[in-house]
């Protein structure tokens, strides 16, 4: 399922009219977008099809002894498609803060395995972790990393996605998505430079199957063997800073994920990632720069090993897995953390429950935060 949302007040006014004129062809047009296994499906007779489906996610967490319950996201998803090249997308986001957000207004042009244009509101070509998103993840805390600029809270973009337009497709096991979006509107992009963001991945084994271009961090055994090698970069000229003091941005991130079948059933997942970031304007040196959108600068790491058991333990299996992640600002102290988690998988990604400990000061900027216990206990369900 297609999950996003950036906020549209800050664009442009011509910007404003390519989006709603991108997400008013999505839905007079119309996805067949992989949705969740219980999701809603209709279709007309003739062959016209529209799903609809819905998930959350939900947690108990104690982070030194204060505990609280939260609701992180709800989500909505709807799908159609008119014929089998015009197809649309239109997702909802509710966060725990009761703000309602568009997650993804996808208008979708399908040609071929080798050639595709989606246009709208999506996920930017990004790395792994950040086009799973949280709920075709390995790990339940993994946002520990820095991340480009539309995870960054609604500047550039919100939850991974932005407005622009990707083209991507398949050859053979090479995978391709590049595309150009609005990327940081206003603050120190003054000319309205666009944000240019690119993935492509090689599957050595199997190949992956996700919906479009984007990715999951675990199958959990259900495509057999995979070895899947990947390199994103994303850039934007005058992309960090402020409108008195601009500054370039760009990063580029080589990830990789791996997965065994054994032959007693269990599986053997392992994901790992370095990524690069260089921007001229960063959060150690917002004082200098007033009102500033700022990026981490400098180098991350991190690697996660699970292994799922053979066996049912009542309806579901257990996964246990070790996250490590190392941070390395050019301009400040590294940080770390360690993740020991336990995933009780009963369908997929659609149903899991999660146990977790997260050790470190590691967080989504990329410079050190405060060094914490987190204990956690999640429940993910999609329909």
């Amino acid at each position: 399922m297609l999950s996003g949302g950036k906020r549209l007040e800050g664009c442009s006014q011509s910007k404003k009219r390519i989006l709603q004129s991108a997400v008013a062809t999505a839905l007079v047009t119309g996805s067949a977008v992989a949705t969740p296994a219980l999701a809603k499906q209709f279709e007309s007779e003739g062959g016209q099809t529209f799903s609809i489906g819905a998930g959350f996610r939900s947690q108990f967490q104690s982070v030194e002894g204060d505990s609280e319950f939260t609701l992180p996201d709800i989500r909505v998803y709807t799908s159609g498609q008119l014929n089998d090249t015009v197809k649309f997308t239109f997702n909802l986001q509710q966060r725990s803060n009761d703000t309602a957000d568009v997650l993804d207004a996808i208008a979708q042009f399908e040609f071929s395995p080798q050639f595709n244009i989606w246009a709208g509101r999506m996920l930017t070509p990004a790395d792994r972790i950040e086009m799973s998103g949280p709920y075709y993840a390995l790990s339940w805390n993994q946002y520990r990393q820095p991340l480009y600029a539309s995870d960054q809270g609604g500047q550039a973009g919100l939850i991974g996605r932005d407005e622009g337009i990707t083209f991507w497709g398949t050859a053979g096991k090479f995978q391709y998505a590049a595309g150009s979006f609005i990327g940081l509107d206003e603050y120190s992009n003054q000319d309205e430079n666009p944000l240019y963001a690119a993935r492509f991945a090689y599957n050595f084994l199997n190949m992956e199957a996700n919906p479009g271009y984007y990715t999951s961090s675990t199958y959990y055994g259900g495509l057999g063997n995979i070895f899947t090698l990947a390199l994103s970069m994303q850039s934007q000229e005058d992309g960090v800073g402020s409108a008195e003091t601009a500054g370039d941005f760009s990063g580029w991130t080589v990830d990789m994920l791996s997965e065994t079948v054994l032959d007693s059933g269990g599986v053997i997942t392992v994901e790992a990632e370095y990524k690069s970031f260089d921007a001229d304007y960063t959060p150690a040196s917002q004082p200098l720069t007033g009102d500033c959108f700022c990026l981490f600068d400098g180098e991350s790491a991190f690697a996660t090993a699970a292994y799922l058991f053979p066996s049912n333990v009542g309806p579901g299996k257990f996964q246990p897995y070790l996250r490590l992640v190392e941070n390395s600002p050019s301009d400040a102290e590294s940080s770390s953390s360690t993740e020991l988690g336990l995933n009780y998988v009963v369908n997929g990604h659609n149903t899991r429950l999660n146990l977790s400990y997260v050790s470190g000061d590691a967080n989504a900027s990329g410079y050190a935060g405060a060094d914490v216990d987190v204990l956690s206990l999640g429940l993910q369900v999609q329909l």
